[in-house]
């Protein structure tokens, strides 16, 4: 005998679905009222948006991946006690359609991986450590939202995990994620192209969007006088090299691989326009993290190109042209820079911090004493001021976990070409950040949701295509 089960799915149902372009008419109409055509525009775009990932959540995934990479600040044009961003709505929006197929049966099993268990405990001493902080500073709308924003995007990598149930997939979604990193690269470079006040110009169409403004142009050392550092819509040079970076490796083994996800000339201009956009952040960790993150490639797998890309790199750094960059490389690691100087003061500020408050942290919200402070331009000094050694060991869980279980799969993917090169740029993409996190802390800081959640989406992704390797019965295509 079958069973009927009810449709949670509004857009599968002729009444609901109108009942819903109904009700988006009537707010979309109030907003145009009320707050201006590029409100209302907005609105509807991000409603209509939502209702296509109700019907299809792999596109859900691409809109995660588009905002991202290319509208990383962007807000909705209202106010319900706090703005939510597209961002939010994008993930809740996958989130909210993975539950309801859990809910409704449509999906009976959940795809796990070995790195679901030290991933819940991370979560779980990122709540503690957040509820244990409370007493350190008010919790306030905006806190609770991005504390939650980061919870969430901890979260997605379960879900990314779950999905990737097949390599067309996984896939698809890299596929979009290179894409994306080449989209949002044109843009920096189009800007940067730009003379200053029309970039500004252009840029100051964005805070009707939730986006600063103002003179929102970038210099090397907030100085004029010196060069323009590309910031594309990602507000600051450093996160949108960060960004690159990840991207950049996980396109570098295309170029090599024997079955390449797109073709050849195709995947030459993908990883063109990123490097260029990457030059042109002056980001040195960024930079330095995409070396470590080819390097593992090479070291990995193709370790007869090492002096070719040595020789390269000191081709390259002899240019006239690259001589001002070498410079910013020479005076970070002797430390003569004004940047390079006050990280040097973090770090001291960060380690007193950790020593005062060692096992748990202080939490997310602020700090007991007055003479300390949050904020460290170091991912691991970021996690231990917030969560204790505890928080840093299970984050260093979770990386082990992730790595030893690619190395135990490694054999499987050399046989592999195709899924070789997902699987060893997806891997280099981390390496690369974790590099990068030496020097920067917009990997775990709740003021960049994009960055963060960049990361852990390169993580999902890169154990899905490990497990995926582990189905040996799986049709290869």
């Amino acid at each position: 005998m079958s069973t009927l089960r009810p449709n949670l799915n509004p857009t599968q149902s002729p009444l609901g679905l109108g009942l819903l372009i109904g009700l988006t008419a009537v707010v979309g109409g109030s907003i145009l009222a009320f707050g201006g055509p590029i409100m209302a525009v907005a609105f509807l775009l991000a409603a209509l948006a939502a209702l296509i990932v109700l019907r299809d959540i792999e596109i859900g995934f691409w809109a995660v991946i588009a905002v991202v990479t290319l509208l990383p600040f962007a807000t909705l044009p209202f106010d319900i006690g706090l703005t939510p961003t597209f961002l939010d709505m994008a993930l809740g929006a996958v989130l909210a359609v993975w539950i309801v197929n859990l809910v409704t049966g449509r999906q009976r099993t959940i795809t796990l991986a070995p790195v679901t268990l030290p991933l819940l405990i991370f979560i779980i001493f990122a709540l503690f450590a957040f509820i244990f902080g409370l007493n350190n500073g008010p919790l306030t709308p905006t806190l609770l939202r991005k504390f939650a924003e980061l919870l969430v995007s901890l979260g997605f990598v379960l879900i990314i995990i779950d999905y990737c149930k097949t390599w067309l997939r996984l896939e698809r979604l890299v596929k979009v994620l290179l894409l994306a990193g080449a989209a949002a690269s044109a843009i920096a470079i189009g800007l940067w192209l730009l003379p200053d006040d029309t970039a500004n110009s252009v840029l100051n169409i964005l805070p009707r969007l939730g986006y600063p403004g103002g003179w929102v142009i970038r210099y090397i050392e907030e100085n004029p006088a010196l060069s323009e550092r590309a910031i594309g819509t990602s507000v600051d040079p450093n996160v949108l090299g960060g960004l690159l970076l990840m991207i950049g490796a996980l396109a570098g083994p295309q170029l090599v691989a024997k079955r390449p996800l797109f073709p050849r000339g195709i995947n030459l201009f993908i990883i063109s326009l990123i490097m260029v956009a990457l030059v042109l952040t002056f980001s040195r960790s960024a930079m330095f993290g995409l070396a470590a993150g080819l390097a593992f490639v090479a070291a990995v797998r193709y370790r007869r190109l090492l002096p070719y890309m040595l020789g390269a790199a000191m081709l390259l750094l002899l240019l006239p042209m690259a001589q001002g960059y070498v410079g910013r490389f020479i005076e970070g690691f002797q430390g003569q820079d004004l940047a390079t100087q006050m990280r040097f003061g973090e770090y001291k500020d960060a380690l007193t911090l950790i020593q005062r408050y060692p096992i748990v942290g202080v939490g997310f919200a602020g700090t007991p004493d007055i003479d300390i402070y949050l904020g460290v331009a170091n991912v691991y000094l970021t996690i231990a001021q917030v969560m204790g050694l505890l928080g840093l060991v299970a984050f260093s869980a979770v990386m082990i976990t992730v790595f030893s279980y690619a190395f135990l799969n490694r054999r499987w993917f050399e046989a592999h070409p195709r899924q070789d090169a997902i699987w060893l740029g997806l891997h280099a993409a981390l390496v690369g950040a974790l590099v990068a996190g030496v020097f920067d802390h917009y990997l775990f800081n709740l003021e960049f949701h994009h960055a963060v959640t960049a990361f852990w989406i390169i993580l999902g992704l890169a154990t899905a295509t490990t497990h995926l390797g582990a189905l040996t019965t799986e049709q290869i295509p």
